[in-house]
């Protein structure tokens, strides 16, 4: 049986995301806990946005 196996390595990607949320967070201005709530409901609303 020959099976070819395709690996796809995305952190460029990861590490634009990143990017893009330490900066809106450096934007906003916002402290420690905001921030972090924003690590999780920034991607929803992301995604929200960009489904439609």
């Amino acid at each position: 049986m020959d099976q070819k196996i395709n690996v796809t390595h995305h952190s460029q990607l990861g590490a634009l995301w990143f990017g893009g949320w330490l900066f809106s967070i450096g934007y906003l201005q916002l402290g420690f806990w905001q921030g972090l709530l924003g690590l999780i409901v920034w991607p929803y609303f992301l995604g929200a946005h960009f489904a439609g």
